[in-house]
């Protein structure tokens, strides 16, 4: 049997290891709408709740640290993500502006996510970071992401199924419903399985 393979696996947090609809109810509160998670059908809020991009921008500003610490995990992340540790590199390569450093670490230390580096971008431009960090897969939400990131490094993506991410997807990248369903898929391609 051949050993499995050790991957530096590059990781999005936010809808990611976070919730996908944690940010919801906290936009809805502030905007005075009663939007459903289901009616997110486009990764760019701004449009979802009919506001500016400005609008947003200033709501993330001011809202930004309490929605990092409110955020609940993603099913059982914590516990994958856990399992993985001693296995394999956890590269966190986040949108969030590197102010949120403290509050990200802190929520990370809560729910006992570990990580071998944080790397918090403050731009969705991923690409640079996945290079620098010579991440073999990557875990994201966002298909703008996903579908640069597998063309470009030519690596596999976990896709995290959500309303705003849907589309016809090219072979390196495969959208899951659930952390064990990435678990399973992890092990398949550490072993040199077809991901199915």
């Amino acid at each position: 049997m051949k050993p499995e393979k050790i991957l530096t696996i590059g990781i999005d947090i936010d809808g990611t290891v976070t919730s996908p609809s944690s940010i919801v109810p906290m936009m809805n509160e502030s905007f005075g709408r009663d939007l459903r998670y289901e009616d997110c059908y486009d990764y760019n809020l701004a449009n979802v709740y009919q506001i500016t991009e400005a609008e947003f921008e200033q709501w993330l500003d001011q809202n930004g640290e309490r929605l990092y610490n409110e955020a609940p995990v993603h099913g059982i992340a914590d516990q994958v993500l856990r399992k993985w540790y001693p296995a394999h590199k956890l590269i966190y390569i986040s949108a969030r502006e590197a102010r949120h450093h403290d509050v990200t670490l802190n929520w990370f230390a809560r729910y006992q996510i570990p990580y071998h580096e944080v790397d918090l971008l403050g731009s969705h431009d991923k690409l640079e970071a996945a290079r620098k960090w010579g991440v073999d897969l990557f875990l994201e939400d966002r298909l703008e992401n996903a579908l640069q990131l597998s063309e470009a490094l030519q690596i596999p993506v976990f896709l995290f199924d959500t309303p705003y991410n849907q589309a016809r997807l090219p072979e390196l990248v495969h959208r899951v419903s659930s952390w064990e369903e990435v678990d399973r898929k992890l092990k398949a391609l550490t072993l040199g399985q077809a991901l199915v």
